[in-house]
């Protein structure tokens, strides 16, 4: 590659890689592995079960690379992967489990510099979004994790999750109007 790393796109250094260049690997797994993870912990609300995940999509890019092509943004096929082991998750769990039994301790642990009253504010709030959040419908879940957190296009969504803009765009009033119920009673 004869452009800066920095300036190169993704489907560029997955290319690359795929071509037998490993520091575009590196480039490609530094600029996706946080978001990624977050999202995948959004979705699964459990660390070690959102490690597993993390690590098998990543396994199946690695497994996918000589036969990727560029018919979609990078980001889109690696969130579509990881839309799809999120549902064989499910599949084999039959439910989507609960918080783990000490999120809430979790929580309450972070350190903060600020007043302890606004902490709790803070808290409070954060909290209460969680739960607005795992009480929405999982379609509406995951596509407000993925336009809010990802600040992905609803084009974009709807390629990972397999439906269309409209639907996406549906998804996310509807999430967004049961957010707003939910946080100002």
């Amino acid at each position: 590659m004869d452009q800066p790393v920095a300036e190169t796109t993704d489907e560029a250094l997955m290319l690359a890689w795929a071509g037998g260049e490993a520091a575009a690997f590196e480039t490609l797994y530094a600029r996706h592995r946080g978001p990624l993870f977050r999202f995948l912990l959004g979705q699964l609300r459990d660390r070690p079960q959102a490690e597993e995940v993390y690590q098998d999509v990543w396994q199946r890019v690695i497994a996918a690379r000589e036969g990727w092509k560029p018919e979609a943004a990078f980001s889109t096929w690696l969130y579509r992967i990881a839309h799809n082991r999120l549902n064989d998750h499910w599949r084999a769990q039959r439910h989507r489990p609960a918080a783990p039994i000490d999120a809430d301790l979790r929580v309450a642990a972070l350190a903060d510099p600020d007043d302890p009253e606004r902490v709790a504010a803070r808290e409070e709030g954060r909290q209460s979004l969680q739960q607005a959040l795992d009480e929405l419908p999982e379609e509406q879940r995951e596509a407000v994790l993925l336009r809010l957190q990802q600040e992905l296009s609803l084009e974009e969504i709807g390629q990972i999750t397999g439906v269309g803009r409209e639907t996406v765009k549906s998804r996310l009033r509807y999430a967004l109007d049961k957010l707003r119920a939910r946080l100002n009673p």
